[in-house]
């Protein structure tokens, strides 16, 4: 608050000088209204003087002016254009892998003759005008087709039961190493990565930052949205670019309804990584074709 806005709420009126009512007060009320300003005067240096520690922990919505900046001076972007290109949000609250998984396998094989067509999109009687030489169905990975391959059904997915150590158990959604799995039985070199607390965050920082300088291979995150501010459970998503200015990577949200797109410093995202999911860590996985 700053000080003209105090001696209004005092009692000046609209076009009232802020001089007349301070020269009317007795010698006490300007006492009571010097130290009153005073305290006002400190809340926004208080926010000013915000400790860089805690500054540093915030997440950064790429849509805001500084989180355009960051893009524009960051040497880390080479994925950026390519994972904007196939980018799309998640269908349901639970198909955050399958999205990621189709996100980059489009990525990786932009144009690719071997692109599968996923025809259950098209409704009955979609096709009853277009001619019968002519196929409608763009080639590419959806949240759908791309479960075809992989160590987990569509249905499995969505929470139907799994044998495991001879009990059935549900397991909704993907874990990392799930997740890895389709890719490999996509054809995709990957590494995984779990984060334990022997990693340590220089070795991961150097790992993401060197994926992000080259084209043609991505990186993935697997973290818990609340151990990172965001609310919500387990998560996955592409990251697209490293800002070293603020040490902070863009992740690729695929959940607009939960969160846009948004920087999130190093330590923060470690932080979420470095979280127990049913079987081991949560971690990244490397991608190259």
């Amino acid at each position: 608050m700053h000080s003209y806005d105090a001696v209004r709420i005092m009692g000046n009126g609209p076009g009232v000088p802020e001089t007349g009512v301070i020269t009317k007060m007795s010698f006490l009320a300007r006492i009571g209204l010097t130290v009153m300003l005073a305290g006002c005067l400190a809340i926004p240096a208080l926010a000013r003087d915000e400790p860089p520690a805690a500054a540093a922990q915030r997440l950064v919505a790429f849509s805001s002016d500084e989180g355009m900046a960051r893009l524009a001076r960051s040497t880390a972007k080479a994925d950026f254009a390519a994972l904007a290109n196939q980018y799309e949000a998640q269908s349901n609250s639970i198909f955050c892998g399958p999205t990621t998984a189709a996100i980059v396998l489009n990525a990786l094989r932009e144009r690719s003759s071997t692109l599968p067509r996923d025809r259950s999109r098209l409704q009955a009687g979609d096709q009853r005008y277009i001619p019968g030489t002519f196929d409608p169905i763009i080639p590419r990975y959806t949240q759908d087709n791309v479960l075809a391959k992989g160590p987990k059904t569509r249905a499995q997915v969505l929470g139907e039961p799994m044998t495991r150590n001879g009990q059935k158990v549900q397991d909704f959604g993907m874990q990392l190493r799930q997740l890895d799995g389709l890719f490999k039985a996509n054809g995709v070199h990957t590494r995984l990565v779990v984060v334990d607390n022997n990693r340590p965050e220089s070795a991961i920082r150097a790992d993401l930052v060197e994926n992000l300088k080259h084209r043609g291979d991505y990186v993935i995150v697997n973290y818990t949205r609340k151990a990172v501010g965001q609310n919500g459970g387990g998560h996955i998503s592409p990251l697209a670019a490293y800002d070293r200015e603020s040490d902070s990577f863009l992740v690729l949200d695929v959940n607009p309804a939960a969160s846009g797109w948004v920087w999130m410093p190093t330590a923060t995202l470690i932080r979420g990584m470095r979280t127990f999911d049913t079987v081991e860590n949560r971690g990244y996985i490397l991608l190259a074709p």
